[in-house]
């Protein structure tokens, strides 16, 4: 759900002791945007609706299946593609896959690949500040729903006209997708999950909507969200205990992969978002390392088992295997500098030289 922009206005004919005042005030205040929320309120009542239908036996069994397979498949689009592909850098995909993952991106409806890139980067450069788009430190609901429902910050737009996005801008799939994103998203996200059910097995429509359409939609929703929420509360920070990011095995699960937070504030550019070597709670790594075995990704960035260590022992809480901060390290009370992925110009040279490529062009 978008958030229109808003210019951030002074009044110049006042004190500056009252101005300031009146800046602190107004930076935090919480301009609705209603539209959003009639939009949420809607949402959440036809998921309870849908539930409702569910366990009624007024909607098919098969329908919710199909709205199941239908959201993880959408979620591909934001996890594997708008997130690691495009967002963090970490790996490069031929024209088929970037097509595909687009059109899964499109079906999730959660902004167009480019405003979704834009926000994201600005989240890791300027984590937990005031121009972080869902700053955890203003408490669960804002960084959960609260920051889609209120006018943004002023330093989002300040902070993020500092973020490069030429490197998108480039890419032909992702502009036209911002060109048409406003007529195919409805039919992707909406029109066709609700009619299929109804064409393939004669499903009501009524149900078809409410089950396969908004309830599917909502849920996909908040398990995104709990990456931006949750995964700045609970958790463990196994290799960097200065900064909110957490490793959170729920909201691993529940977002395909992207759970596993601490890590990944860490290492952004790492393909995997993790550094576990199985799928059981990473299902987009299995995505990306299926199109890698077939051609269509390729150059894979990770973190080699050194830097990881050394980093676990540098900053870590003592949570990891690797074991305690070491001794001779002191302490601080500031994350190291903040990059957005592979491409970031403040990415040390010494990561990008320690790095591993997996499937590398010949």
């Amino acid at each position: 759900m978008a958030v229109d922009p808003d210019t951030y206005k002074n009044n110049g004919d006042v004190s500056t002791s009252f101005v300031s005042q009146n800046e602190k005030r107004r930076d935090y205040e919480w301009q609705i945007v209603w539209r959003n929320v009639l939009a949420f309120i809607y949402l959440h009542v036809g998921t309870l609706y849908g539930l409702y239908l569910i366990f009624t036996g007024q909607a098919k069994i098969v329908t919710v299946f199909f709205g199941i397979f239908f959201a993880i498949t959408s979620a591909m689009g934001v996890t594997a593609g708008a997130h690691r592909l495009w967002a963090h850098r970490a790996y490069k995909a031929r024209w088929p896959l970037r097509l595909f993952l687009a059109v899964l991106q499109t079906m999730a409806f959660q902004n167009h690949i480019y405003e979704w890139v834009r926000d994201h980067r600005v989240h890791h450069k300027f984590t937990e500040t005031d121009a972080d788009p869902h700053n955890a430190k203003r408490g669960f609901f804002f960084s959960h729903i609260g920051w889609l429902m209120v006018r943004k910050h002023k330093d989002v737009f300040e902070k993020g006209a500092q973020v490069d996005m030429s490197d998108l801008e480039k890419d032909p799939i992702v502009m036209f997708q911002k060109r048409t994103y406003l007529v195919v998203m409805p039919l992707l996200c909406f029109v066709l999950p609700a009619w299929m059910p109804v064409l393939l097995w004669n499903e009501t429509p009524w149900s078809s909507w409410y089950v396969a359409s908004i309830l599917r939609y909502t849920l996909t929703l908040h398990f995104t969200w709990l990456v931006n929420s949750a995964a700045h509360i609970w958790g463990n920070r196994p290799y960097d205990k200065y900064i909110g990011a957490t490793d959170n095995k729920t909201v691993a699960i529940l977002a395909f992969g992207e759970g596993w937070h601490n890590y990944h504030h860490v290492f952004p550019w790492d393909y995997k978002a993790a550094e576990l070597g199985n799928y059981s709670t990473n299902m987009s790594t299995a995505l990306i390392d299926f199109a890698a075995k077939y051609g269509l990704a390729y150059d894979l960035k990770t973190v080699s088992a050194e830097m990881i260590r050394k980093r676990v022992r540098r900053t870590g809480d003592g949570s990891h295997p690797y074991g305690h901060q070491s001794k001779d390290v002191h302490d601080h009370n500031h994350p190291e500098n903040p990059v957005w992925g592979w491409d970031d110009t403040d990415m040390p040279d010494e990561d990008r030289k320690c790095a591993e490529i997996a499937h590398k062009l010949d």
